[in-house]
């Protein structure tokens, strides 16, 4: 029963990582969004393709799939079970987390193929691992002030996690899976790394009479 539990809300939080929001956003404006920019189905894509507003409604309802399992669903784990189960609510909430994003990141619907999981991340981040989730904010903020790269902001994020996680003395538990988190976001950026390194990703431009950057 203990199993079926863990796995149960592994599963729910899955499928409801695994809404593909960008797509569906922009769908409903006519638009496939794998076919458009960067092809990617995350807020930065739709921001580019679609506008600001989109991108912001993407931004919040892809973090909100991260947030809402680990909030929701070890709660209803708890009532479901039996009384004589052996629950951990601190895994039962990493087992939300961790499904949420890869939800996300390769969801059941389009083939397996997601986005890059960083707002998903950060709903997960906000109700499990709050101060860290306060230190990416931040490392992501300074970096694409400086730079103006969503995608370099991101990757400073991903390495600032299970730093900010060790430092603050967190569980093993969260420190692994805080690793584990800023790893998958990494990998899923090696085209991004690849542009940076070669000069030709794309840079948010900083007034509006800038050139709009070229789709990555």
């Amino acid at each position: 029963m203990v199993f079926g539990v863990y796995l149960g809300v592994a599963l729910l939080a899955y499928l409801i990582g695994s809404i593909p929001t960008g797509f569906l956003v922009a769908r409903a404006r006519g638009v496939d969004i794998r076919s458009a920019g960067s092809g990617n189905i995350g807020a930065t894509n739709t921001f580019r393709v679609l506008g600001r507003s989109a991108g912001v409604a993407v931004l919040l309802a892809d973090a909100a799939k991260g947030a809402v399992p680990c909030a929701v669903l070890p709660p209803l784990a708890w009532r479901v079970a039996s009384a004589g189960d052996s629950l951990n609510a601190e895994w039962l909430a990493i087992a939300a987390g961790v499904a949420a994003v890869l939800g996300h990141n390769y969801t059941c619907w389009l083939r397996f193929k997601g986005g890059k999981g960083i707002a998903t991340t950060a709903g997960v981040l906000l109700v499990l691992m709050p101060v860290a989730f306060g230190a990416c904010l931040a490392a992501w903020v300074v970096v694409f002030a400086l730079s103006r790269y969503v995608s370099l902001a991101s990757l400073a994020a991903a390495v600032t996690l299970p730093v900010s996680v060790w430092l603050w003395g967190q569980s093993r538990a969260l420190l692994g899976i805080a690793a584990a988190l800023g790893l998958l976001a990494i990998g899923k950026h090696r085209a991004n790394i690849r542009r940076l390194l070669n000069g030709t990703e794309s840079r948010v431009a900083r007034r509006k009479h800038d050139s709009p950057p070229p789709s990555s």
